[in-house]
């Protein structure tokens, strides 16, 4: 018996003889099409159906994938653990993630990727920003042009860089275009929307980057499922002092001020007093959802989760965290340095105290650009930015992080302090200095972001 496979509109369509699809063995995601009589699965089934058919023995007329071979070049020579990782990715049919530290070469692998396998190719990337980088990179690497999706342009080719939100719009289309998928920042397919992005690619070899594959919401296992299962991971401390620079942290605890104290106080306790009297024990992110969602027809609940982020801003603020922040500029007045904060707010007050250039979400694309151009060339010695500068940016070199305020995410911090790892010229280490407010509820955030 002879099985024909097609891609049609992000789905795989089988077809037997005579309408003879009830008889074939069970084939992965394959469900009976009753409209068309054939059997149809997700196109990421594609290469599993591929492997049930050769195990079983039937002959295979595949007409999912008709592409080039691309004859590819690149002069980049992996460092060892590189190699490991690619070479782990391949034994694992070509499928997988791969967690490595900001800064450890993550676009260098991907590449050695794109040479061996010398498949059409689409790379997703999270931001503009990435996008505009990743193409700089391939086309400074590969003598081919390189297509874009994202950004006001909508040019397809061999080789092309995509936005999620691009791709998310344009997979069923190009579905059948691409042999190769890489999805950099790959834990952003975990979100609902996007995961359809590789649920809709026929792509057989699949490649997922990121410095911290795990979340919270546990939706990584999606990732997992569309992707392929962590590949390879290299922690940051297997890299400091060789391929990265040998780093410390240093968490320092401030007190707040008598005024703030009694703020922040009085805030908790109506939150902490709610959530005992409600039975909410924040054990599960559902716990907070229903925090929300009473706080719809619950005046009281709607007080507690109002007063709960009153005394977030209060800890996350604090008045002495700006002053130790002032001592720490002074003491690295000659280190390149990156402030990170969790507001806005913060980030102007800090610029216009300390004559810091400026990046948030509201900053332009191009303002955005001279500011990190002016950093990498010295003009300007620090930063200060609001989560912006966290992933999805090519920031240049700094030895010097402050961390004022953040989430509990072990993702942001990882990626703040690959900020400041990349190897130094004259070998120095580089510093990240947490500032926590002490005796708030800071402590047990610093606590599971590390």
């Amino acid at each position: 018996m002879s099985v024909r496979l097609t891609y049609e509109d992000g789905t795989i369509r089988v077809d037997a003889p005579e309408g003879a699809v009830d008889s074939l063995p069970p084939l992965p995601g394959v469900e009976a099409d009753p409209r068309t009589g054939n059997g149809r699965a997700p196109a990421h089934r594609y290469a599993a159906i591929r492997r049930a058919l050769s195990v079983a023995g039937l002959h295979v007329e595949d007409r999912v994938l008709d592409l080039p071979a691309l004859d590819l070049s690149t002069a980049y020579d992996l460092r060892e653990y590189q190699r490991e990782a690619l070479d782990a990715w391949r034994d694992a049919d070509d499928r997988g993630v791969l967690e490595l530290p900001t800064g450890a070469g993550k676009t260098v692998i991907a590449i050695e990727a794109m040479v061996e396998l010398g498949t059409p190719t689409l790379v997703v990337v999270p931001t503009i920003d990435l996008l505009e980088q990743w193409a700089t990179e391939l086309e400074a690497e590969f003598d081919v042009p390189i297509g874009r999706f994202g950004g006001g342009t909508q040019r397809q080719e061999a080789i092309t860089v995509s936005t999620y939100d691009s791709a998310y719009l344009k997979a069923e289309d190009v579905g059948d275009a691409f042999g190769l998928v890489v999805f950099d920042e790959v834990h952003h397919l975990g979100g609902e929307g996007y995961r359809d992005i590789a649920r809709l690619l026929a792509a057989p070899a699949r490649l997922g980057l990121t410095a911290t594959f795990e979340r919270p919401d546990d939706a990584h296992e999606v990732v997992a499922e569309l992707v392929g299962d962590r590949a390879y991971s290299v922690d940051v401390d297997d890299l400091a002092g060789e391929h990265l620079a040998p780093y410390d942290v240093r968490r320092i605890e401030v007190e707040l001020t008598p005024a703030e104290r009694e703020r922040y106080d009085a805030k908790q306790s109506t939150f902490v007093e709610y959530v005992r009297e409600a039975g909410i024990t924040f054990t599960n992110g559902s716990d907070y959802q229903e925090l929300v969602k009473r706080s719809g027809n619950d005046p009281r609940a709607r007080e507690a989760l109002l007063a709960k982020s009153a005394a977030r801003d209060i800890m996350m603020n604090a008045e002495r965290k700006i002053e130790r922040l002032a001592s720490i500029l002074d003491r690295h007045r000659e280190d390149r340095i990156i402030v990170f904060t969790a507001h806005t707010d913060l980030v102007y007050r800090l610029s216009e105290r300390f004559l810091l250039p400026a990046i948030t979400a509201e900053t332009g694309a191009e303002e955005r650009r001279e500011i990190l151009s002016r950093f990498r060339d010295g003009t300007y010695g620090r930063v200060v930015a609001a989560n912006v500068l966290d992933e999805g940016v090519d920031v240049p070199d700094a030895n010097v992080a402050v961390v004022l305020s953040g989430s509990g995410s072990e993702r942001e911090f990882t990626q703040r302090l690959g900020r400041i790892l990349r190897p130094k010229d004259d070998g120095g280490r580089a510093i990240l200095y947490e500032l926590v407010s002490a005796e708030t509820a800071e402590e047990r955030v610093a606590d599971r972001r590390r």
